[in-house]
């Protein structure tokens, strides 16, 4: 058996903290069930970053559509968010929600978390490819999660078929070290791949299994002519000296002897700071453990209203809030739900706010009008022009 857990155990309470279900067993046994406000909100992100992208959105509200007389009013997914914002606002009777605390900041912290690091690593590769090469690093339960994470967040394919499957794709990938090693020679393992695999799959050789990449490259290019689609280097950081300067040379070398179609994919611990060094001479970058292993962001849920009353912990400031965003130039503003958008003018340039809030869940009854993951993809695509690393 594997140690998971259930949709069932999910929506059954049993992957809570134990203490929202002592505090469920007070409050029922004092007959004690007020009407509240939480609010889920980041408190800081990780590395210094400015801006995340929103992702867990579906699974949170799926989760909360069981529950009679819930509303829910959230930014979309894929939306970005800053520091200090809200993201999702639950109303209904505690006893009701109380216990689903600690799923719903699971699907958010983590997914959002693999959603900002992939949209960090598309932003910094601007038009070149991206892929998620990162499913080894995660518990194989999550991995369907772990690739619509990365696509949602800008990313070009994901190399599972459970995670293609999970975004209606094709999965992407070369040839593993194990193919080169086992027959025992690059060019022969390059003409078995291209002899045996569907001619919809690009032709992408790995050449830095037996023997230096230079020499490699030349003569998997000399072999394969135009059937070749490009060659990827993975070369481990203990072979590298500079990773750079090993392209360079390959391309060079391929460059001068006509093969200058022939694309360079680069994998092997890269990070957005490795695609802003490599893209000028890199196509194509496939991403691990950066994005798979991202670190969550740190959302908190938090009472913010009971019975009607503005009431709040000390460090948080009281009330259910929306955010509003300037359509002009992404400056965003926080204020009390009920207040009304046209009201505020944007404090950078003075243009009009709209509230980037919708209704999720109302009394109950599903509103939100689920996405496509190319259709989040695209929302996600299309603040780029706002975001800076």
């Amino acid at each position: 058996m594997f140690y998971i857990s259930s949709e069932d155990d999910i929506k059954n309470g049993k992957t809570t903290d134990i203490y929202f279900e002592r505090t469920y067993k007070i409050l029922k046994a004092k007959k004690i069930n007020p009407k509240v406000k939480v609010e889920i909100f980041l408190k800081g992100f990780p590395n210094n970053y400015s801006w995340g992208v929103l992702s867990g959105v579906e699974e949170s509200l799926k989760l909360l559509a069981s529950i009679p007389g819930i509303t829910v009013k959230c930014l979309p997914e894929g939306t970005v968010f800053k520091n200090l914002e809200p993201v999702m606002v639950i109303e209904g009777n505690y006893l009701d929600f109380g216990k689903y605390e600690t799923p719903i900041l699971g699907f958010l912290c983590h997914s959002s978390g693999i959603s900002t690091k992939a949209a960090r690593c598309k932003l910094a590769a601007g038009d070149k490819l991206v892929y998620n090469f990162g499913a080894r690093r995660v518990h194989p339960a999550i991995t369907p999660m772990v690739e619509r994470c990365a696509f949602i967040g800008g990313l070009d394919g994901v190399s599972t078929i459970a995670g293609a499957e999970a975004i209606g794709e094709k999965p992407v990938g070369t040839m593993p070290h194990a193919l080169v090693l086992i027959i025992g020679d690059t060019v022969k393992a390059t003409d078995f791949f291209n002899e045996i695999i569907e001619k919809t799959v690009k032709r992408i050789s790995l050449i830095d299994t037996l023997g230096d990449e230079k020499f490699e490259a030349i003569k998997v290019c000399e072999f394969m002519g135009k059937a070749l689609y490009g060659v990827r280097l993975d070369t481990p950081a203990s072979r590298r000296g500079s990773f750079k300067r090993i392209l360079e040379e390959v391309r060079w070398e391929l460059n001068i002897r006509g093969f200058k179609n022939v694309k360079l994919m680069v994998s092997g611990g890269l990070d957005e700071s490795d695609i802003i060094d490599l893209k000028y001479i890199a196509d194509a970058f496939g991403i691990g453990t950066s994005i798979s292993g991202a670190r969550v962001l740190d959302f908190s849920l938090d009472i913010v209203e009971i019975n009607g009353k503005k009431i709040a912990k000390k460090g948080k400031m009281s009330g259910a809030k929306k955010v509003l965003r300037c359509k002009k130039c992404f400056i965003d503003e926080v204020v009390l739900e009920e207040e009304i958008a046209s009201k505020y003018a944007c404090s950078n340039c003075n243009g009009s706010l709209e509230d980037i809030f919708v209704d999720a869940i109302i009394n109950g009854k599903m509103l939100y009008n689920f996405p496509s993951t190319h259709e989040i993809r695209e929302r996600v695509l299309s603040q780029f022009n706002y975001l800076e690393l």
